[in-house]
């Protein structure tokens, strides 16, 4: 059995990593090949193009790559025709990934969506490209099943392969130790896991912790950094900002699990503050034109998953931002800025909130235990990688 991915983000990576690994003790003869990063060539697979080294955002930012784009759908193509592969796994990266679900589904071979972009949120629209190309959507969100299948897209919900992740970990323990002291809390900061994210926020999560500093003399401040050219980035913004803060690299899950607070930039590090219940404010600053062109498309209220899942009305007639005045954000568990504009005192503010009341602290945490027992179960990877390789089986007896 011969499964080609397309794999373009990080995180993608990592999901990918593990699927790869579950369908190899469901099927120890499979090929893995194709499109993916380094976490995906270290569970054995076979690696053609390094996707997560184009992990970009942005139209303008596409097209500067567009003929490495082009050149690698070409390569898919041909590898298609010659190798025949008995499926294509895509996760993410929908932008190149419906190109290559595209190419796949000419020459007759299943594609298999795991983690599907949230066209929900956005890009409705991008429901047909599905419906044409994709034989199954693997579903990270349990919201996505229903909204997929009322659609016409064949759909299941696996659960969230993060959480296999997060469940496998092993932490520094003594790092951890290094880091906690009840008399001077700490308070991390997450600026994300792509350079533009670190160059477009970190500088107004560093102007938030020098007013929270105002505020709470005695706190610590410590920057995650996901690799080390971003924490050259990260430790010149800090010593360009006057704070006293320490950057490091390959300790995010330590810095959270120390934390008594945490800032952070939105995406799926949502769901790992979520699991180690810490009490986190979400900023993600934009330009103007990216706000006007969001808030055009934009489907949900939320910007972060964590979200998305404790509310009951997911596609509000008319959406709108986050207002931690409006009841209808009660429920709320992370609150989130997505803005083109200064909100540095907002998020400062909520951080200052935890670091003084500890009651109103403990409150949160347990609300987010309460979620996490509900969705921060494992097991994706494993329900993934079953689904495909019956799916498989079932077309081609001989391919198990």
């Amino acid at each position: 059995m011969k499964i080609f991915f397309s794999v373009g983000e990080p995180s993608g990576d990592l999901h990918g990593a593990n699927l790869i690994r579950a369908l190899q003790s469901r099927c120890p003869g499979v090929e893995c090949v194709g499109f993916g990063g380094p976490r995906m060539a270290a569970a054995g697979f076979l690696m053609h193009r390094d996707l997560t080294q184009l992990a970009i955002m942005w139209f303008g930012r596409a097209l500067l790559h567009l003929p490495k784009f082009l050149r690698y759908r070409r390569e898919a193509e041909e590898y298609f025709k010659r190798e025949r592969p008995d499926a294509v796994v895509l996760i993410d990266y929908p932008g190149f990934n419906w190109h290559i679900a595209r190419t796949a589904k000419a020459q007759g071979i299943p594609v298999y969506y795991y983690g599907t972009p949230q066209i929900w949120a956005w890009a409705g629209w991008r429901i047909k490209k599905m419906r044409r190309t994709v034989a199954h959507a693997l579903c990270k969100l349990p919201f996505e099943q229903k909204w997929l299948r009322e659609r016409g897209v064949n759909a299941t919900y696996v659960g969230h392969p993060y959480f296999d992740e997060l469940r496998s970990r092993h932490l520094d323990a003594r790092f951890i130790a290094l880091q906690s002291d009840d008399s001077r809390p700490l308070v991390s900061i997450l600026p994300g896991s792509r350079t533009q994210e670190v160059k477009n926020n970190l500088a107004d999560l560093l102007k938030a912790a020098k007013q929270v500093r105002e505020e709470v003399p005695n706190v610590r401040f410590a920057v995650a950094s996901f690799k080390e050219s971003q924490a050259k980035l990260a430790s010149k913004m800090v010593d360009d900002s006057g704070l006293a803060a320490d950057v490091y690299v390959g300790k995010t899950p330590e810095l959270i699990e120390a934390a008594t607070a945490t800032m952070a930039v939105s995406g799926s590090v949502s769901l790992e503050l979520l699991y180690h219940a810490t009490p986190t404010v979400v900023l993600y600053r934009i330009s103007r034109l990216a706000y006007a062109v969001q808030q055009r498309f934009r489907k949900v209220r939320y910007i972060t998953l964590v979200n998305l899942l404790t509310t009951d009305d997911l596609f509000p007639a008319q959406p709108a931002a986050y207002d931690p005045a409006n009841p209808v954000d009660a429920h709320v568990l992370m609150p989130e800025y997505l803005t083109c504009e200064d909100r540095t005192e907002d998020v400062a503010e909520h951080v200052v909130g935890w670091l003084t009341d500890e009651p109103s602290r403990r409150q949160l945490i347990a609300r987010m235990r309460e979620l996490g027992q509900t969705v921060a179960h494992g097991g994706a990877s494993e329900r993934a990688a079953e689904y495909i390789v019956e799916r498989l089986s079932n077309i081609r007896p001989d391919a198990a």
